[in-house]
C-alpha cells in the first residue's frame, strides 16, 4: 500500500509541473477570433507587447521595417479559404508580419510556418497597406482583434500608441 501511494504522489507531482508548463507557453501568447458561422473561422495569435509612453514610439517599433511583435511572427490558422487584398488563401495555417510607420502599416502574410522570428520576403505570399485611424485613447500593449462586419467579412484590427491599422478578409 506504501509503494502505491509513492506512486499516486510521484504522478501527482508529475501532473501538476506538466500542467504549470502548459500554462506558461499559453500564458505568453494572446488570440484573436472571428466566426464566419459555427464551423468556419479565423485565428490570429499573436506575443503581447508594451510600449513606454514616455518615448518614441519609432524607437520602441521598427518603423520601417517587417515587425514580428514579441519576437514572433503572428500566427494565422484558417478553416476556410479566405481573401486578403488581391490574394486568396486556402485553408490553412501561415505566419503574419506588419511593417510599421508613423503614417500607414502595412501587412504581411507568408506561407512560412517558421516561428522563429526570423523574417523572409521570398515567402510573401501577399502584402496588403492597412487603413489607419486615429484612437480615442492611447493604445500602450499591442492589441490585435476582429471585427466581424459583415456574415462573409472580418476586419482584423492592430492597435497601439495612437493610432488604429486595420484590414479585411473576406470569407471565399
Amino acid at each position: 500500500m506504501r509503494r502505491f501511494t509513492c506512486y499516486c504522489f510521484g504522478f501527482c507531482i508529475l501532473l501538476y509541473f506538466t500542467c504549470a508548463a502548459f500554462a506558461q507557453d499559453n500564458a505568453a501568447s494572446v488570440t484573436a477570433t472571428c466566426n464566419f458561422d459555427e464551423e468556419k473561422q479565423l485565428v490570429v495569435e499573436y506575443q503581447p507587447v508594451n510600449i513606454n509612453p514616455k518615448k518614441p514610439v519609432g524607437s520602441q517599433v521598427p518603423f520601417g521595417r517587417p515587425w514580428a511583435p514579441g519576437g514572433k511572427p503572428m500566427t494565422l490558422f484558417t478553416n476556410t479559404p479566405v481573401q486578403i487584398g488581391s490574394r486568396e488563401l486556402a485553408i490553412g495555417a501561415y505566419t503574419m508580419y506588419v511593417i510599421p510607420s508613423s503614417k500607414q502599416w502595412t501587412l504581411i502574410v507568408s506561407k512560412s510556418t517558421d516561428m522563429s522570428g526570423a523574417y523572409k520576403e521570398q515567402d510573401d505570399l501577399v502584402r496588403v497597406p492597412m487603413d489607419s485611424g486615429e484612437l480615442p485613447n492611447p493604445q500602450l500593449d499591442l492589441q490585435v482583434s476582429f471585427g466581424h462586419v459583415a456574415p462573409t467579412q472580418c476586419n482584423l484590427r492592430i492597435d497601439l500608441d495612437k493610432y488604429g491599422h486595420f484590414t479585411t478578409f473576406q470569407e471565399k
